[in-house]
């Protein structure tokens, strides 16, 4: 039998064994661009004993967010709240509610200024002083602006929080605005994972690297970091190859899009959508994104793409660039791209497809 990871002050690690922890840190390390070598230090950064509070305030959400992370297989929400943060208030998972639960916030911050990591579900109102998302009779923008300053780092997970999402889409009447413009020149470092939902272990890998550096991830000009947000989703997509050889579906339904061709002409923004949705499917299950089930990505990690654009509309295309990674396709009956569209020849297949959607875009 496996041992069980057990770190100097003998604490369990929910039944994890010894391989499958590891496995996980690996993972976490792939993920993120790391290393091999950091492994041992994400190992010890997640046994450590000295698991850092977390406080989770939401305002304008759907508790998409929370619910994708309960979701989470390596590790589960068990291990996830008991062995790696020590989750102090949460609205969708205290135990405790009313007066208990507020009294508790306010005593973990008192009690860990400088320490504890805020997480922000969900969009902040503005509009006639935040009195659309109150919490305990309070409106969330204060709640924020209060306990912000006080946290060694601020994570705004979802399209709402980094964005404002579907809260803030036009004519956004309560004034929906994001987490990162409310704390914009106080010095409160902001990170973003955009996404509706985004994937749990974008999330997971950041509060890791926290962990494990005592810093956040190197992060883009909007503030997501690199490690997730680097490479458009068109990049690496299974269909990728029947955008170069200018397969497309017409419409939902049709023999073309029964057969996996490409969604850009149904709306599809991932040429304009930088996330790892392609290369990271959701909670460890393979093909589970929206473009693997048929449905053309709405770009909901890019600012003013989702919720914001037609769904419908065309995305714009940069001149497409070779994936990092190998995806066969099955040819067409007459002959097709394989592979070797990812070569040379897919260059000018692409060259041909923007040609292609350059003039279907004059004739629309």
């Amino acid at each position: 039998m496996e041992s069980k990871v057990v770190d100097s002050n003998e604490h369990l690690l929910s039944n994890v064994t010894r391989r499958d922890f590891m496995k996980f840190c690996t993972a976490v390390a792939a993920t993120m661009g790391l290393p091999l070598s950091a492994v041992p230090q994400i190992a010890e950064a997640v046994t450590s004993p000295k698991r850092p509070p977390v406080i989770w305030l939401s305002g304008q959400e759907c508790t998409g967010c929370v619910e994708s992370l309960l979701r989470t297989g390596h590790p589960d929400i068990v291990t996830l709240i008991f062995d790696l943060i020590s989750l102090e208030y949460s609205e969708t998972l205290n135990v405790g509610a009313g007066h208990q639960a507020e009294a508790f916030r306010a005593k973990s911050i008192e009690e860990n200024k400088g320490k504890f990591i805020l997480v922000v579900d969900g969009a902040i109102p503005v509009k006639d002083k935040g009195v659309y998302c109150m919490v305990a009779g309070k409106p969330v923008l204060d709640i924020l602006l209060e306990t912000a300053p006080q946290a060694a780092a601020v994570i705004a997970i979802g399209s709402c929080a980094a964005w404002g999402g579907v809260a803030a889409a036009s004519p956004n009447p309560t004034g929906a605005t994001p987490v990162h413009e409310i704390l914009k020149g106080k010095g409160i470092p902001v990170v973003n994972i955009p996404g509706c939902p985004p994937n749990p272990y974008n999330f997971l890998s950041t509060v890791i690297h926290f962990l494990t550096f005592g810093k956040l991830p190197a992060l883009d000009d909007k503030g997501r970091p690199k490690f997730a947000y680097s490479r458009l989703i068109h990049e690496n997509c299974e269909r990728r190859p029947h955008f170069d050889a200018g397969r497309f579906a017409e419409e939902f339904g049709d023999a073309g899009h029964r057969q996996g061709f490409c969604l850009y002409k149904l709306g599809c923004k991932g040429p304009e959508t930088y996330n790892n949705c392609s290369t990271l499917p959701f909670n460890d299950t393979p093909g589970c994104w929206p473009v693997a089930t048929g449905s053309p990505c709405f770009g909901c990690s890019e600012e003013k793409v989702g919720f914001n654009s037609p769904l419908f509309s065309k995305a714009k295309v940069v001149f497409p660039t070779p994936p990092a990674q190998h995806t066969d396709v099955v040819p067409q009956k007459g002959g097709g791209a394989k592979s070797f569209a990812y070569g040379v020849a897919g260059a000018a297949l692409g060259a041909a497809a923007v040609a292609l959607i350059k003039r279907d875009g004059k004739e629309d």
